[in-house]
């Protein structure tokens, strides 16, 4: 019997991801995190960013307390210019970006009747769900064309695809986010490179939503982080365009 590839090994060993080195914005808390620790337990270097470096920290001290490659660095996910920074050091101290999860969002103003938000609002809410993945995006797709492959996962929601009262400004930031996805799907295929989009139902995180959660009928940020799994594990022919994911329990 033939011995085993190093690569075969690794993924013997559950570390179908060995080698490769992942972005996550919003990376320190909630589903961020999550989605952080589960590709560095599937072998993954992980680059990490967020507004609260003390949780960048921890959560990266935790990454590599469990023996993780982990990189934090603060960042505004809608200036240019960090993310340029973000990007570059992650490249820097672990090689080129073979997955980017775009997770950065915020509800902030963005909830109530349209006539009742400001410019200010709106400017917040879509900046942060939709122009940052936009910057990030476009810093990263170039590395993965040149490499001929590459995963870039955009975490939206289920508001991304229904209209609810008081929701304008946050699901029309969703519903972009969505178009913007399939379009560079569409794009970037034929470079090898595999773009989906996965939408959560209501969470159990600190995320300010439209109320309180029955924590029994909502999701939690490691489901989220189980359906990235899957994405970037599929086998190299295919790939999952879109995941709605929803509790078992109606809320």
């Amino acid at each position: 019997m033939g011995g085993i590839s190093a690569a075969n090994s690794a993924n013997v060993l559950g570390k179908p991801l060995q080698g490769g080195v992942a972005l996550v914005t919003g990376g320190s808390r909630g589903i961020g995190k999550a989605i952080a620790v589960r590709l560095a337990a599937l072998g993954a270097a992980v680059g990490i960013c967020g507004r609260d470096e003390e949780k960048l920290m921890t959560t990266s001290r935790e990454l590599e307390a469990a023996g993780a490659k982990a990189l934090a660095r603060r960042a505004d996910v809608t200036k240019e210019a960090d993310i340029r920074a973000f990007v570059e050091a992650t490249e820097k101290q672990f090689g080129g970006i073979s997955i980017l999860v775009n997770n950065a969002g915020t509800g902030g103003g963005g909830f109530g009747a349209v006539q009742e938000k400001s410019e200010a609002e709106w400017d917040q809410v879509m900046n942060t769900n939709l122009k940052s993945v936009f910057f990030v995006s476009r810093a990263v797709i170039p590395g993965m064309i040149e490499r001929r492959s590459g995963d870039i996962i955009n975490i939206s929601s289920l508001a991304g695809k229904n209209a609810f009262a008081g929701g304008g400004i946050y699901c029309a930031s969703k519903w972009g986010l969505q178009g913007l996805a399939g379009c560079m799907a569409e794009d970037l295929r034929a470079h090898g490179i595999r773009v989906s989009v996965i939408c959560p139902g209501s969470v159990a995180t600190d995320f300010r939503g439209r109320g309180p959660k029955d924590p029994s009928k909502v999701l939690t940020p490691e489901d989220v982080a189980h359906a990235v799994g899957m994405v970037v594990t599929q086998g190299p022919q295919s790939f999952i365009s879109e995941v709605h994911l929803r509790p078992v329990a109606k809320p």
